[in-house]
């Protein structure tokens, strides 16, 4: 009997070590909701296949009309703990319909961040918006790649190609990691896969969606790429007529990694970067008092909306300005969303 017993145990702790190793080299899946809009669904390691069976790998959703237009590609997620870009681009995959021209979207950019615990405020660990098929619940992670799916920190980070350095846990920021490094980190073959799709697919626009504390400079900003600038400008312009106040920034030549510059510099993209303001990210807010959903000032339904608007605002500048057109219906309007809530419209 004991040696049965031995010989039960031995194959359970070899099935658990399995399981183990097979779930450490598996994508995170998360839930978002195919729309009638969707036309195709992709994993970001068909750009690049070493993040095959990573936890880097994340889901590519495609809403082509099959008509002319601009192709643009937008990402939610690049820091895990800034949630509006997440569910903006969420909303975009479950509402939208492309008329013209196509979208290629990725709302979990570092998939892995969003199995991190946020150094910021690591009680909050998720959110979630009542839908009428049911409360929907998101992991609210960190704005690094997972401590445990990527080497230790070297003491100083070096971003690659420029040199440029920073404090060693930026290795794990997405981004400062553009525009990538294929037999590089984890982090940098992410952003390695995000630059080849963009080139690959002949992308007219890229947007990478943010957010930052309620006090910080960044909040409610529009940072572009100094060749697109003009459309940021017209953009805020736009917005203003609109009610909707955002403020314009160059991306610096000098601080190197961020989507907005390297994307811009280093393919044929118009480089934008958005940034809404979470409670969360305040650090004079105590713990108790933040809500990253229902915030009485900065809800979360307003923060999408106000990405979702920018969007449009930047769309509707490379149509008038360059004729790269891209038409999308479905989604929300920004008083809708704000009055109604994500719920209403999440699937």
């Amino acid at each position: 009997m004991r040696k049965q017993s031995l010989f039960v145990t031995t194959v359970l702790l070899v099935l658990l070590l399995a399981t183990s190793i097979s779930s450490a080299q598996s994508p995170i899946l998360h839930d978002v909701r195919h729309g009638y809009g969707v036309t195709g669904v992709g994993w970001l390691s068909d750009y690049h296949a070493p993040l095959k069976n990573t936890p880097g790998d994340s889901r590519v959703y495609y809403l082509d009309s099959g008509n002319p237009g601009a192709t643009v590609v937008i990402l939610g997620g690049s820091h895990s703990n800034e949630i509006a870009g997440i569910a903006a681009a969420t909303l975009i995959v479950e509402r939208a319909v492309v008329t013209a021209g196509r979208v290629i979207v990725i709302p979990y950019a570092n998939s892995s961040g969003a199995m991190s615990i946020d150094d910021w405020r690591p009680h909050i660990r998720t959110w979630s918006v009542e839908t009428e098929s049911g409360v929907r619940t998101f992991p609210y992670g960190d704005r690094r790649t997972n401590a445990a799916h990527q080497e230790p920190d070297p003491e100083t980070y070096a971003h690659y190609p420029s040199g440029y350095e920073l404090d060693g846990n930026e290795a794990r920021n997405l981004n400062r990691a553009h525009p990538g490094k294929a037999d590089g980190t984890l982090t940098q073959q992410m952003a390695y896969a995000y630059c080849r799709i963009i080139l690959d697919e002949q992308a007219d626009i890229a947007i990478d969606m943010h957010e930052a504390g309620v006090t910080s400079r960044l909040a409610n900003m529009v940072i572009a790429n100094p060749k697109n600038l003009d459309g940021a400008v017209m953009a805020v312009v736009d917005l203003e007529m609109q009610g909707i106040i955002m403020n314009v920034e160059q991306s610096s030549e000098e601080f190197r990694g961020l989507s907005h510059r390297e994307w811009g510099d280093h393919t044929q993209a118009a480089a934008y970067l958005i940034e809404t303001p979470n409670p969360a990210q305040t650090p004079d807010i105590p713990d108790d008092e933040v809500d990253v959903v229902t915030d009485p000032v900065n809800p979360l339904a307003k923060r999408a909306a106000t990405q979702l608007a920018t969007i449009q605002a930047i769309l509707t500048f490379h149509d008038e300005f360059y004729g790269e057109t891209l038409r999308w219906e479905g989604l929300p309007s920004f008083n809708d969303l704000v009055e109604n809530g994500l719920g209403a419209y999440l699937r």
